[in-house]
């Protein structure tokens, strides 16, 4: 449960600087868009996020439980005799719940990149940082960090007083807690990621007996310790100095960009709520703003920026400080929304428009790389070959006149089904397989063999001639692969 402070209380933090009337927007000079370049200094030094209720903070904290759900939870899924989601480097088969992918499929995974930075693009030009502030894994990560921080320290103005008290048992104890719980997630985290190279169930027992092999038992510290240190040190850090997106999404934000917004219209002239008086550029004023200047906005935000000072790059659109804002409101009997998101036209007075050119064209794209991403997937043939011409001979005679090449063949089955390949070859005259003719593969598994082609020495004109290797599924005609390579013989004088 989110404590309820008194009114009064909300100004005594001594971590909060507090801005002087004289230093505030006046009520003739509303808020504007500001790039974020003209914004502050970030802070450097320790943030005390108060914890806060509210509307926009059961949204994101209903999301940050479903991501973390999904990331814990799918390693421990199968598909079958295989983890739903499995990287498995040393057999080169990345599998993703029905499909199996290969080495060679890695176009498609650059064009799922490519995809997801246009939607990321897109819905930064529509509503802002909302990608920051509710489902990116270190916004999600430091909101679990700071939640036990909560549970375990207590609030925010206890945890400043005993930071700056001398240490007791009590404040040892709780700070230990705080750090087990940490290291326990920072743990949890570091097995999972593993778990999606490795299967996890046999992971998590070879990691408890202590025989996990060395290189799992690196990248499960590694991870550990990575997560430690962003979500429980670093933190905003991370997202001021760290991550590129806060630095470049301002080319992005125009007017009717949709962001966390101070409506200074309507809360300047700001009132001391303490001493009851109203003053404006020091001198008393008859007409006040809604805004008390109690500071909460700037306690709940997790970055530590003032949001009355207009947008800042520093902001991650988590609506913590809309939601300290409101309940401040309506404590008061004043209108919600002193806070909102909201866009620079709107708050100048003007209707926003939605649609503009440059959402527009981030849809466009979108919609199209998703269309022709859909379109490949669903033609794709389910099969792949790879042909390797044996290295160790390149060719052999036989008493009877015939030549004989090697080759190495990889195939691949991307179906769902099982399916029984037959081979053929064409190119030369008299050309034919020797042994194997067909072949039979497992649903997303792949088989190796050694074949023969043999032909009549007199054929061959040259030492190399360009042949053709053809498969079929015999169940499904439309499965079909054709593959060149050369056939090699001795040199005609």
């Amino acid at each position: 449960m989110t404590q309820r402070i008194p009114l009064q209380n909300l100004t005594t933090d001594p971590s909060v600087s507090h801005h002087t009337p004289s230093s505030q927007p006046s009520h003739a000079q509303p808020s504007s868009y500001q790039p974020p370049h003209h914004s502050k200094p970030p802070k450097l030094g320790h943030v005390y996020v108060r914890e806060i209720g509210g509307f926009f903070q059961r949204i994101r904290r209903r999301s940050n439980w479903l991501l973390m759900a999904l990331y814990f939870g799918l390693p421990w899924v199968n598909w079958g005799d295989r983890p739903l989601v499995w990287f498995d480097l040393s057999a080169q088969e990345f599998h993703l719940f029905a499909a199996t992918f290969y080495p060679q499929d890695f176009i498609l995974l650059t064009w799922i990149l490519v995809l997801c930075a246009f939607g990321l693009f897109l819905i930064t030009v529509a509503a802002g940082r909302v990608w920051c502030g509710y489902s990116c894994p270190q916004s999600v990560w430091t909101f679990l960090f700071i939640w036990f921080e909560h549970r375990l320290e207590g609030p925010r103005h206890r945890r400043i007083r005993r930071d700056k008290a001398p240490r007791t048992l009590d404040t040892l104890w709780r700070k230990t807690a705080k750090h087990t719980a940490w290291l326990l997630i920072a743990l949890a985290t570091g097995v999972t990621f593993v778990g999606y190279f490795t299967p996890i169930r046999a992971l998590v027992v070879d990691f408890i007996s202590l025989n996990a092999h060395p290189w799992a038992l690196f990248w499960i510290g590694f991870f550990t310790v990575f997560t430690y240190l962003n979500a429980g040190w670093l933190r905003h850090q991370v997202c001021l100095h760290m991550c590129p997106y806060s630095r470049f999404q301002s080319a992005m934000f125009d007017a009717n960009t949709l962001i966390v917004s101070y409506d200074a219209a309507r809360g300047e002239p700001r009132r001391n709520h303490l001493k009851n008086n109203h003053l404006h550029k020091g001198i008393e004023t008859t007409r006040v703003g809604d805004c008390i200047d109690c500071e909460l906005c700037v306690q709940v935000c997790p970055t530590g920026i003032d949001i009355r000072d207009g947008l800042q790059y520093e902001c991650i659109g988590c609506a913590a400080c809309i939601d300290a804002c409101d309940s401040v409101m309506a404590r008061i009997n004043k209108p919600l929304g002193l806070v909102r998101y909201t866009t620079e036209r709107a708050l100048s007075g003007k209707t926003t428009r939605f649609w503009r050119p440059q959402l527009i064209a981030y849809a466009v794209a979108l919609l199209s790389m998703v269309v022709l991403l859909v379109s490949f997937l669903n033609t794709r043939v389910p099969i792949d070959v790879d042909i390797v011409r044996d290295r160790q001979t390149l060719f052999e005679g036989t008493a009877d006149g015939r030549v004989i090449n090697y080759y190495n063949v990889t195939l691949r089955n991307h179906d769902s089904q099982p399916h029984r390949y037959a081979l053929s070859a064409a190119g030369l005259p008299g050309l034919r397989l020797q042994g194997v003719e067909t072949i039979e593969v497992e649903a997303n598994k792949t088989r190796h063999l050694r074949i023969a082609l043999t032909v009549e020495e007199d054929t061959l004109r040259l030492p190399s001639h360009s042949i053709e290797l053809h498969f079929v599924a015999l169940d499904d005609p439309s499965i079909t692969s054709s593959n060149e390579t050369r056939f090699l013989g001795p040199q005609r004088e």
